[in-house]
């Protein structure tokens, strides 16, 4: 499938070589890091090495727990926090909203971004809350102020979670209580991801492994896979925003919509609309034409339910139901968002010949 031209990196990104490597070399030296012997002691010690250096280039001191990815490490603080009532952003991932479906949900703005007024009255009264906003919308693109976000918890006496899956390696950790990595959004391994932990004391251990954050073997391999991609030389990400500016002109110019495109917006996510054509047939189109594209969440675009949080900036159902999502990576270029551009005049073509 080398011809095909490949634009859901918000989905998954490719496994890098220098990874792929790492991974392999991981299964050839393997043995479990918890045991006493040589083996195992030779093992724990690569996995160590793995850990100090995935926390050196997130440049994050504290304690970092290896999980099997964002969504695990979402959930363990959702779960097991040391905190009160729980908050979080109507527009956050799937896995969030599943985990808490009682949480109080703050209101998202019809641009996207989050509603810091509505923060304010969520935070009013509630005593040591947890609050979960991401660091970027893996629909959208639009980057949340955390910043501003964490003085509000702090100020409430909360605890901030902070999904980083779609921004690490992309863009400066914030400061944050919990913060969720994702190896394979970042060009790591599919199945391993960390959660990073400002003050260990503020989630209940449970016994096992990491510390007693979590139990099971850890998956070595896979850990210094991660590590090699977060090392990786991520200088793409400016040739992301240059191609991703263009790509929103283009659809413009073409009678497209730029999903909240007057936000903050992160340069490796885009999502658009063409008025009259749903996204299962852009998407239909697209695909036999050998171009990957997506609606909405890959947790969720295969249920048909419509996005929940386009519906959550105020879109109408039917809208919503026309806006598919691009994502960019290492390997994108300026003739693949060609390629896109004519596809999709073609379909924009023959809405207005309908």
């Amino acid at each position: 499938m080398s011809d095909r031209i490949y634009l859901d990196h918000a989905s998954t990104t490719p496994i890098l070589p220098q990874a792929a490597e790492a991974i392999a070399k991981g299964c050839a030296a393997w043995a479990n890091p918890s045991s006493a012997h040589a083996e195992g002691r030779a093992v724990r010690a690569a996995m160590e090495d793995a850990r100090a250096r995935i926390g050196a280039a997130l440049d994050w001191a504290s304690s970092l727990v290896f999980t099997s990815g964002a969504t695990e490490g979402l959930e363990l603080v959702l779960r097991r926090a040391k905190a009160g009532a729980r908050i979080v952003s109507a527009v956050e991932h799937p896995a969030v909203l599943r985990t808490v479906p009682d949480a109080r949900r703050i209101a998202a703005r019809a641009d996207g971004t989050l509603d810091l007024e509505d923060l304010d009255v969520a935070l009013a009264g509630a005593e040591r809350p947890l609050v979960a906003v991401q660091s970027v919308n893996n629909e959208t693109g639009v980057i949340h102020p955390i910043p501003e976000v964490m003085a509000r918890v702090k100020a409430a006496g909360g605890l901030l979670l902070v999904d980083c899956a779609q921004s690490a390696a992309k863009l400066p950790l914030p400061e944050a209580d919990f913060i969720t990595v994702a190896a394979h959004k970042l060009g790591g391994p599919p199945g391993i991801g960390a959660l990073l932990i400002r003050d260990p004391a503020s989630l209940e251990a449970v016994g096992g492994q990491e510390g007693g954050y979590r139990p099971g073997t850890a998956s070595v391999p896979l850990i210094l896979g991660f590590a090699a991609a977060i090392e990786a030389d991520h200088g793409w990400y400016e040739v992301a925003r240059r191609l991703r500016a263009q790509l929103d002109e283009s659809i413009v110019a073409t009678g497209g919509e730029v999903i909240a495109g007057a936000a903050p917006r992160i340069a490796t996510i885009a999502a658009y609309r063409l008025p009259g054509v749903p996204a299962a047939a852009q998407m239909m189109q697209l695909d036999l034409a050998g171009i990957a594209v997506s609606a909405g969440s890959a947790c969720s675009s295969g249920s048909l339910k419509t996005s929940h949080v386009l519906l959550a900036m105020g879109m109408r159902e039917e809208e919503a139901r026309e806006v598919i999502r691009v994502s960019f990576g290492p390997g994108t270029c300026e003739s693949d968002v060609e390629s896109l551009m004519r596809e999709w005049r073609k379909l924009a073509e023959r809405r207005r010949a309908a």
